[in-house]
């Protein structure tokens, strides 16, 4: 087993939904970051979680090899596997679950379940030139296609959510404004490449009333969809004509929305370092309006990549890297039983 002063090196495996992914870092340097996607989902509109978990299934032995390949590594040099344990579509994580305990039972090498909402936030760790990390405390934003949390982070692993959504995640909202306006799936970057050319005011949207730092975004996409339901019966060419202004009204509510919670975060806990994580992270809506409160409200914003927003190996990686190095130091690595949990919060 390798010790802290020697290189490590951690095969990752990420397969929460709908993408299979595989990843080799060296300490905290990214070495392979593999992701296979699966487009058959598009025909349906969203991800099916059966079709899901059989392309996994096909996926996951190429995407690893892929990564050890392009990694420059063979298998034995492996310290440890970390693989996503949850949450997520539970036949996905079946998958990567089961292709990881066998790998690290035949290599017999240690095992390392990864929270995948954890690895969101701890991505900012992974070792990228040009790219800061957080120092502690900070205030984790993760916002993707089925989560929207805000999360106190004290440490690598003290982390307490603070505000969460109530109903439907950001990205959802996303999508499915998108759906209502007839765009293809997934259509949250559709929205934000069409406001970017609109006018966030051509449209006011009322934003919902939530208490303390919990979000909810369900009355705004019904509002969207009864507004867009209106507006086609008086002008059957209503979405053609205004596609752009739409798409820029609902992205600047949806921002407005992220902005008053992560303000009203900061003053009630007085920590002004923001980092962003998850698949809606990459919304130049919202990245602009973190970058431009830097300067209005004196925040340190932290931005990932855009390879390690939506999801990915690397980032569970980088969480398996800073796991194993705190399990070494206490010599209290898991055994095999660990299972996938399609509900596990952070």
């Amino acid at each position: 087993m390798n010790t802290d002063s020697q290189k490590t090196y951690i095969l990752a495996i990420e397969s929460s939904c709908d993408d299979t992914a595989a990843a080799v870092l060296q300490n905290d340097k990214v070495l392979s970051n593999v992701v296979a996607n699966q487009a058959i989902h598009q025909e349906y509109g969203g991800v099916v979680p059966e079709l899901a978990s059989r392309a996994h299934q096909q996926n996951i032995v190429p995407v690893v090899t892929a990564a050890l390949r392009k990694a420059n590594i063979d298998k034995k040099q492996l310290s440890a596997i970390a693989f996503t344990s949850g949450p997520g579509l539970l036949g996905s994580l079946l998958v990567g679950t089961s292709f990881a305990k066998s790998f690290a039972m035949g290599l017999d090498i240690p095992l390392l379940d990864i929270n995948h909402m954890k690895a969101h936030i701890l991505a900012h760790f992974i070792d990228e030139e040009g790219y800061d990390k957080p120092s502690f405390p900070f205030i984790g934003v993760t916002i993707s296609g089925g989560h929207t949390q805000i999360v106190r982070v004290d440490d690598y692993f003290e982390m307490e959510v603070i505000g969460e959504t109530i109903d439907d995640a950001v990205g959802e909202a996303f999508d499915k404004s998108a759906k209502i306006m007839d765009l293809p799936y997934p259509g949250g970057p559709l929205i934000d490449k069409y406001a970017q050319l609109g006018d966030p005011k051509a449209f006011p949207f009322t934003k919902p009333k939530v208490d303390g730092l919990n979000f909810s975004f369900s009355g705004l996409k019904t509002q969207i969809m009864y507004f867009v339901q209106r507006q086609q019966e008086a002008n059957p060419d209503f979405l053609k004509e205004h596609r752009d202004d739409v798409c820029a009204s609902i992205q600047y509510t949806i921002v407005n929305i992220l902005m008053d919670k992560i303000k009203k975060a900061v003053k009630e806990t007085g920590i002004t370092q923001i980092a962003i994580g998850g698949g809606v992270s990459a919304n130049s809506g919202i990245r602009t309006a973190l970058k431009k409160a830097e300067t209005t409200h004196g925040w340190k914003t932290f931005l990932p990549k855009f390879q390690y927003t939506t999801d990915n190996a690397a980032m569970i990686g980088i969480v398996g890297y800073l796991k194993y190095k705190d399990l070494v130091e206490k010599d209290s690595f898991q055994n095999l039983e660990v299972s996938a949990q399609s509900r596990l919060k952070i």
